[in-house]
This record gives C-alpha cells, structure tokens and sequence, in this order.
C-alpha cells in the first residue's frame, strides 16, 4: 500500500509577484505618491530670512572657495536648522588634501560660537563678540574661549559676492594673520556665481 498522499500543488511565489504588486499599487493611499518637485532655490541666493541668534549669519549657507597659486580651498555651509549651521573647509594642492575642517555656527544660551575642528585635532570654540562696518562690508568677529593660536576668527561679508575668513592672533609673541578670500561659487562645478 502506498502510504504517501499527494497534496494539492501550490501556485509558485512567482506566479503571484505580478498579482500581489498589482493589488499593492491600487490599494496604495495617496500619500504613497512621490510629491511633485520642489523648485529649485538660486544657489546664488541663500534664504537670507532666517530669524532667531542665526539670522545675521545666513548668508553664509552655501560654497565659497578660490584658487591662490596651486592651492584650492572650499567652504561650504548648510542653512540654519535646529539652532545650528554645519560647515566644512577643505584646501586642497596639486591633487592632494593638504587640511580639513569641520566648522559649525551654534547658538547657545550665552550667545553664537564659531567651532572648529581642524584636520582631527581637537575642536576650538569662539565667541561672537559682534559685528562691525567697514564702509560697506560687514565684519564678524569671533574670539577664543581658551588661550592659543588663532585667538579671533573674522568673517568679512565683501561686495561682489566675496567673503574673507581672517585667522588671527600671536605666535611666541608676534601677530599672524592668515586671509583667505572666497567667492561664492557653485557647489558642483566650482564656478564663480553671478552676484
């Protein structure tokens, strides 16, 4: 006597993918629809109406860099959100990252800081201490919390779509300053934007 029993054959998992995905695709809820694009925001226009301690400082959201001899460098900033900007810098040489850093704006209970964390080192923080005219340009100065090189970081908002990151302070007694003049600039290319 044959002890086995034939079951019924089950249709096969493939065969009922096309109709599971047909019947998933009707019932699907409206909000299931991908949202129609956004247009596009000028990059060479950064939402310039952010309120709260943030507010002065967005124009920085964006790219700026420039070309000094055989050195490039980058910066480019996120818009405001959460009470926070995040950047980063990058200078880069014949195909080589010479430094990096990463930067972000925070406000805080005691005011907005500038915070630093250069090629892996430890991070520095600066206060804004506030801002100041210079015929048209504006000049925002940041200084350290603790003692050491750089004791200021400025922001010059220059005209023509400009902006200078001045790193200052003394060295064994002496004043250095290094000036880094950027563009603002597409943040694909690299190109110039128009101002």
């Amino acid at each position: 006597m044959d002890t086995m029993t034939t079951r019924p054959r089950r249709p096969s998992l493939f065969r009922l993918l096309p109709a599971l995905l047909a019947a998933a695709l009707v019932a699907a809820p409206a909000f299931a629809q991908p949202a129609p694009a956004a247009p596009a925001a000028s990059a060479s226009a950064p939402d310039a109406t952010a309120t709260g301690p943030l507010g002065q400082l967005a124009w920085f959201a964006g790219c700026w860099g420039n070309k000094v001899v055989d050195r490039e460098y980058r910066e480019q900033w996120l818009p405001a959100r959460g009470g926070m900007m995040l950047g980063v810098s990058q200078t880069v040489t014949q195909g080589r990252t010479l430094s990096y850093e990463f930067l972000r704006l925070e406000a805080r209970p005691d005011g907005v800081y500038y915070v630093a964390a250069p090629s892996g080192q430890k991070e520095a923080a600066f206060r804004l201490q506030g801002k100041t005219m210079d015929e048209a340009d504006e000049i925002y100065t940041f200084t350290a919390t603790v003692p050491g090189f750089p004791e200021r970081i400025l922001y010059r908002r220059g005209s023509g779509g400009w902006m200078y990151a001045h790193v200052e302070g003394k060295v064994n007694g002496e004043e250095k300053r290094n000036i880094f003049p950027m563009r603002r600039q597409d943040c694909t290319t690299g190109e110039p934007l128009a101002q």
